[in-house]
């Protein structure tokens, strides 16, 4: 009885234990335990912190390996992540929340929110781009790492949001503005800045800047407290690694990770400059446990944060598999990816499922039909984000019989 009382007693005070899975879901827990552990024993992942939910309850929660590899610091189930584009999601739930309360609308011109914002296409013409493609990722803007190393974002300078510490959010739209759209606005989808570019609207139409915006908007309703674009307690923030042999490297001041046409340059030091431009397509940090409750808003409806109808447009494929937002099978919604063809997409996921990625090795999805929310956040990239890791989690969620 009184082992009983203390281990209830840690867990209200925040020391639970490593694994907390509630008797009854061993099966899980021991299958995504050796998903864990095989990714640690190979020297693919540095730590990671993993939860599933199954209709609301908790039925696995652990924090593996090491926070910081060299200081043999032990990952935390409370370790704050920078949490790269897992930020994408809050900033368009922000936008949502605005066009709710009737301070913004999805076909507005981005241009009545931000007039100097007008990219042309490459013979000239300037095309309007709306809130609705922002959110959609079809406005025709692009990332550096899908083009080679001389690309024209790169010649820009444009910054992804996880580069280029002290740049204004002025500057580098201008620098965005100054690129050549890849193609025509609403013709195609192609991940992108856009989400950035969303969060200036954002910030605009809330009449305050973004942090304050997503504050009252998403992470305060929520209860997200240790989430925002500051680093809340900087003892739990992780240290971040890239993938490399025989194990995965330090990332240190400033790394360039091949990925894509060309790479990301990592500088892990910009969330502690404050005059980096709030990026609300990569800038926030956070944890599981707070972005649990933001998935689990969205799975049940959301009512703490938006109308159903409107989280059902947000989760409801808008642009159509031939998006392959995340692979073949996958379309978008209003900010996250939504799996149209689970067959196509060779995924045990449900249709309907939605998700998302962080660079700095994160992956998340919902499966509305199951009433399952996974969050697999790492301190390693790209491995984390897209490698086996978080499929090997994926199955062995589904393997057990969730």
């Amino acid at each position: 009885m009184k082992t009983a009382i203390i281990a209830a007693l840690l867990v209200v005070l925040g020391f639970g234990f490593a694994h907390a899975a509630p008797t009854g879901d061993a099966a899980i827990q021991a299958r995504v335990d050796a998903a864990i552990d095989r990714a640690l024993t190979e020297k693919r992942i540095v730590g990671t912190v993993v939860l599933v939910a199954k209709d609301g309850k908790v039925v696995y929660q652990r924090a593996a390996g090491l926070a910081d590899r060299e200081a043999k610091k032990p990952m935390r189930e409370d370790a704050l992540f920078r949490l790269a584009s897992l930020t994408k999601a809050m900033t368009s739930v922000a936008a949502l929340k605005l066009v709710e309360q009737g301070k913004l609308r999805l076909e507005d011109p981005v241009t009545k929110w931000i007039p100097t914002f007008r990219p042309k296409l490459p013979d000239g013409t300037e095309p309007v781009i709306t809130v609705r493609q922002l959110l959609t990722h079809t406005a025709g803007l692009s990332y550096d790492l899908m083009e080679p190393a001389d690309g024209p974002y790169h010649k820009a300078r444009v910054s992804s949001g996880i580069d280029q510490p002290g740049l204004s959010m002025e500057e580098n739209l201008r620098r965005l503005a100054s690129v050549p759209l890849v193609y025509e606005p609403g013709k195609k989808w192609g991940y992108s800045m856009a989400t950035d570019v969303l969060g200036e609207v954002v910030a605009r139409a809330g009449g305050a800047p973004l942090p304050t915006v997503i504050e009252k908007l998403v992470t305060r309703p929520l209860g997200m407290t240790d989430t925002g674009f500051r680093v809340k307690d900087a003892a739990r923030l992780t240290t971040p690694y890239a993938d490399g042999k025989p194990e995965p490297v330090r990332i240190g001041e400033s790394r360039f990770v091949p990925s894509g046409a060309s790479g990301v340059t990592f500088v892990p030091g910009r969330v502690f400059d404050t005059r980096s431009f709030a990026s609300g397509g990569s800038g926030m940090v956070g944890t599981a446990g707070d972005y649990l409750k933001f998935l689990e808003a969205l799975r049940t409806g959301g009512t703490s944060v938006l109308k159903a109808d409107t989280v059902a447009q947000l989760v409801t494929d808008q642009v159509g598999p031939q998006a392959a937002s995340a692979g073949p099978g996958w379309g978008f919604g209003l900010g996250v990816g939504v799996l149209v063809d689970p067959v196509t997409a060779k995924s045990p996921q449900s249709a309907g499922t939605f998700h998302w990625m962080g660079a700095y090795g994160h992956n998340w999805f919902v499966d509305p039909k199951q009433g399952l929310t996974v969050i697999v956040l790492t301190n390693t990239t790209f491995e984390g984000m897209w490698g086996a890791f978080p499929v090997a989690v994926r199955d062995a969620v589904y393997d057990a019989g969730h």
